[in-house]
């Protein structure tokens, strides 16, 4: 995890300096941006292993709509995103989470928290690096270039989605809580509801269903879910 490289998109500067004093002392290396266009010049100049991105930034763009840009890029979709933003509303976490950030951090917050969540959104990420890609029933998912595919066809997923079925293809025949669904697939201390989870799914089946590939989700009673290729018992 040492000397990785970490974009700060902030533009309150005493904000932007106290994390990068922070994350340099964790082993970081770091770039700054104030807003979007810097941002957009550091992805590509540098390819940073993680943005930290302010929701409030100057200008008619925000950061949702910058890091929806860079979800859409294939060259840049696989760098993870952490949101950092004084907005501690639940709707507008959704909104975040939905917009393809990995991750989601109220402001204020403490040096020890960002570093952890940092490492941890590092982590989960390269977890998803394998080259080889993942076959289970008729799906296939490639991990590098994040294409999900069934008998050829490449099937359109959002970035969301696409997280969630990622999850669960490298952890199959497994039964997964709500709860630990969202601390696995968003991180750990991401304070929405756990029934969130419920719309992701029905999303992601409405999408597998025109290939029959719908029913490996299954719903496990009293529990939560499970990605099997083994036909469910009635």
């Amino acid at each position: 995890m040492q000397n990785e490289r970490i974009l700060i998109v902030e533009d309150e500067p005493a904000i932007s300096e106290m994390i990068v004093m922070t994350l340099e002392m964790a082993g970081f290396d770091c770039l700054q941006a104030a807003n979007i266009s810097e941002a957009h010049q550091q992805v590509v100049d540098h390819r940073p292993a993680l943005i930290l991105l302010d929701w409030m930034l100057p200008g008619d763009k925000n950061g949702i709509y910058f890091c929806r840009m860079l979800k859409k890029d294939q060259m840049y979709a696989e760098i993870p995103v952490i949101m950092l933003t004084a907005r501690g509303e639940e709707n507008n976490k959704v909104h975040g989470l939905d917009a393809g950030a990995d991750d989601y951090i109220t402001k204020p917050f403490s040096t020890r928290e960002l570093v952890s969540r940092i490492k941890a959104v590092l982590r989960r990420s390269s977890s998803l690096s394998a080259d080889k890609p993942i076959d289970i029933g008729k799906l296939s998912l490639d991990t590098k270039s994040q294409r999900l595919t069934t008998e050829g066809k490449v099937i359109d997923i959002g970035p969301t989605e696409y997280r969630l079925l990622a999850f669960f293809m490298t952890h199959p025949e497994r039964a997964y809580t709500r709860t630990q669904l969202l601390d696995q697939v968003w991180g750990g201390n991401v304070y929405i509801e756990d029934r969130t989870i419920d719309v992701h799914i029905r999303r992601l089946r409405k999408l597998l269903q025109p290939y029959d590939c719908d029913r490996l989700i299954q719903t496990v009673r009293g529990t939560g879910y499970r990605f099997s290729s083994l036909l469910q018992a009635d």
